[in-house]
């Protein structure tokens, strides 16, 4: 029995399997270049570049630091964009091309034994690039499907297929080994993968699907005190701590996995990597089932099962034998499924509250509002580093010795990769307590907003400083 009341207001809008599909398809190459960053590429520099943890981690925090305010200041351009294409999709295809750049630096140019500069330079690069794609790709799609559960099967369509990104970017360094390419190799073969999907993807997504650009109300005009209120808005403070939260357990956790699981547990490379792809690949089902699940319970009741679930299988891993994989690969399936359900949920329910500031302010500020969790994303991803790696370093423990660490070193190791993601995840899981947006509320103001969208679109068109308003792209 569903326990959320349906909006009886606001008929269903269902965006068509096809276009779904179509407009999922650049999850694919930002999924596996996540992947990639996440967990491969600063192990790569250590191992491979003889570049030190503690530079490298340093130079992560830096630009991050450096980041903070790149979201938000584009975001409130993009909010402002009115073009015949669109408002989204031209910030899309304008990134793509940045970001393809610093992906070939990153992972197929770099020198070795690069300096602190270089590497802070083209993060900066890259983190631009995926700022402006990222942003007009999560923005975008709260547009294409406004209704309230529509919106759950789209960001879950965008995860689940994001997986098989992530999936062929694991695959690689299986593989590598039966085809003779040496272990220094298959990090570049990870960014030629990105290089050479990313312009087609984002150019079906561009083609494919329509952009509506609704009317703003013509008497809205935002103050700095509107974007206060924004920032201070309690629904948005709790989805920026949930954000970091959520963020952060998970890339504390995939900072440490090659380490972790090869000198605690046993597992050689190729093991690594296919256990990582077991966690990745149950993101096809997990993706599906939690989307499912907040259409019949709601997303905040979703997430909160999902982050506690999570929790309890990653008390698990200690359990497991030295070298087991048959114990190991149904943890890593069961926390990798539930883990799928975080950015899921985060993203489907920033943009049901962006809808309510539509309502509240009178302008679109959707893009505003995924910059604000973004910049939360960073700032947990960023400390995700900025903690484990000169954390592991006072711990005593050294990547080069592998398992001749000694024991002290590798249980440290082992509590540094437990305890971090489940305090966080859990505190990810808590910030949703007592949602009140739920499946009646958004339907009310979905229908307030279209009822309000019409009387505008039925008025004259006004020039103002800021262009024509209305106006709808096709």
């Amino acid at each position: 029995m569903n326990t959320e009341a349906p909006s009886k207001t606001l008929p269903p809008k269902t965006l068509p399997l096809g276009k779904t599909i179509a407009f999922s398809s650049l999850s694919m190459p930002l999924s596996a270049l996540g992947l990639a960053i996440a967990v491969y590429l600063g192990p790569h520099y250590a191992t491979n570049l003889g570049v030190s943890l503690t530079l490298i981690g340093a130079a992560w925090g830096t630009v991050r630091l450096l980041d903070l305010a790149v979201d938000v200041a584009l975001a409130a351009m993009m909010d402002r964009t009115r073009t015949p294409w669109g408002r989204y999709r031209v910030w899309l295809v304008a990134g793509v091309p940045i970001m393809a750049l610093a992906v070939w630096m990153l992972f197929i140019g770099a020198p070795h034994g690069f300096s602190s500069v270089w590497l802070v330079s083209w993060l900066l690069v890259y983190y631009l690039g995926t700022s402006i794609v990222g942003l007009a790709h999560s923005a975008w799609a709260a547009k294409l499907a406004p209704n309230y559960h529509d919106r759950s099967r789209l960001f879950g369509a965008l995860n689940a297929i994001g997986v098989l990104g992530a999936v062929v970017a694991i695959a690689i360094p299986i593989v590598s080994p039966m085809l003779k390419i040496p272990d220094s190799q298959t990090i570049p073969l990870m960014g030629w993968l990105v290089v050479l999907t990313l312009a087609p993807c984002a150019l079906i997504v561009a083609f494919t699907n329509r952009e509506p650009i609704e009317p703003d109300d013509p008497g809205a005009h935002l103050k700095l005190t509107d974007y206060g209120r924004l920032f201070m808005k309690p629904d948005l403070l709790r989805m920026f701590l949930a954000q970091m939260a959520l963020t952060l357990g998970p890339g504390w956790m995939s900072a440490l996995y090659i380490f972790f699981f090869r000198d605690s547990r046993g597992f050689d490379g190729g093991q690594l990597s296919i256990l990582l792809g077991i966690y990745i690949f149950a993101g096809i089902a997990g993706a599906p089932a939690t989307a499912r699940a907040a259409m019949r319970f709601g997303k905040h009741r979703t997430l909160m099962v999902t982050t506690t679930a999570y929790s309890l299988g990653l008390m698990t891993v200690l359990l497991i034998p030295k070298g087991s994989m048959g114990l190991a690969a149904p943890m890593m399936f069961w926390c990798g499924a539930m883990a799928s359900g975080f950015d899921l949920m985060i993203r489907a329910m920033l943009a049901d509250v962006g809808d309510e500031v539509r309502l509240e302010q009178g302008r679109e500020q959707m893009s505003l509002i995924y910059a604000i969790n973004t910049l939360a994303a960073k700032i947990a991803s960023a400390f995700a580093i900025i903690l484990t790696y000169p954390l592991l370093d006072k711990l005593g423990y050294v990547p080069a010795l592998a398992g001749r660490n000694t024991p002290q070193a590798i249980h440290n190791l082992e509590m540094s990769y437990i305890i971090g993601p489940i305090v966080f995840v859990m505190l990810g899981g808590a910030c949703v307590i007592g949602w009140k947006l739920n499946a009646q509320r958004h339907g009310e103001i979905r229908a307030e907003l279209e009822r309000r969208d019409a009387l505008y679109a039925e008025a004259p068109v006004i020039e103002t400083l800021e262009g024509p308003s209305p106006v709808v792209a096709k």
